[in-house]
């Protein structure tokens, strides 16, 4: 038996990732996972990895009628939630100098806004006991020059998070921020322009953490299956670091 057997889970940004390692993980664990993103291919990919167990969704979390439509798609395949990972998100590097309207409002869009209504819009059909979990940041409480407006997002998802497990106590659903440090994934060398840059930039990271290596992405799926299991009967409102001792240094 799985630790998330006959439990039904959603995970955004599952495309590739810590999304897609939570979902698999997940499957490993015995659940049944809806799996979102915005790349078709990627999605196609990962359902034909994991098999019946994953049902893959395209949809932009930024975008509230993609959200109803896939709500719509899990209520039509006869299911309900026991388990909601916010995953979807980003960002890119610009100084306040470099700022412009369309790169905040596309940030603040994908990280607040895309998380903010994907758990609203999940309540109605989220199980009572369920499990709540929003991927977060060390850079909310870290300054990471021109980082900013990536930082401020995931600070505010935080508190999002604290006071969304004192509103959903009564139907003892807890939330929880999983705050992964750096992470070997392809969004964090994608913020680099060139794969030289890249590198560099992965090993600067890793210089930054105490354990002195990136996260993998598997690392930060264990974190959120504890959240997500039995386990964590008794916590919410709580912020899980995964970071190599990055967030205490």
């Amino acid at each position: 038996m799985g630790r998330l057997e006959s439990k039904t889970a959603l995970v955004t940004g599952a495309s590739s990732g810590i999304g897609r390692a939570i979902a698999a993980r997940f499957v490993e664990e015995g659940a049944r996972v809806f799996a979102t993103g915005r790349r078709q291919d990627a999605l196609d990919e990962l359902a034909a990895e994991l098999g019946s167990a994953v049902t893959a969704i395209r949809a932009d979390a930024s975008n509230l009628a993609e959200l109803d439509n896939l709500y719509e798609a899990i209520e039509s395949a006869g299911s309900r939630l026991d388990i909601v990972v916010a995953n979807a998100g980003g960002g890119t590097f610009a100084t306040l100098e470099d700022l412009t309207p369309d790169s905040f409002d596309e940030t603040f869009g994908s990280n607040v806004r895309g998380t903010v209504f994907t758990v609203k819009k999940a309540l109605r059909l989220l199980n009572d006991g369920g499990s709540i979990i929003v991927t977060g940041s060390t850079s909310a409480s870290h300054a990471i020059s021109a980082f900013g407006v990536y930082s401020a997002s995931k600070a505010a998802i935080a508190q999002f998070v604290r006071v969304w497990a004192m509103e959903l106590a009564d139907r003892r659903i807890r939330v929880n921020t999983l705050v992964p440090g750096p992470t070997e994934t392809p969004g964090l060398a994608g913020l680099a322009a060139t794969p030289a840059e890249s590198q560099r930039l992965l090993a600067g990271e890793a210089a930054r953490v105490p354990l002195r290596r990136l996260g993998q992405p598997s690392e930060i799926a264990a974190g959120a299956l504890f959240l997500a299991s039995d386990d964590a009967s008794f916590v919410t409102g709580s912020e899980l670091f995964l970071d190599g001792g990055q967030s205490r240094a």
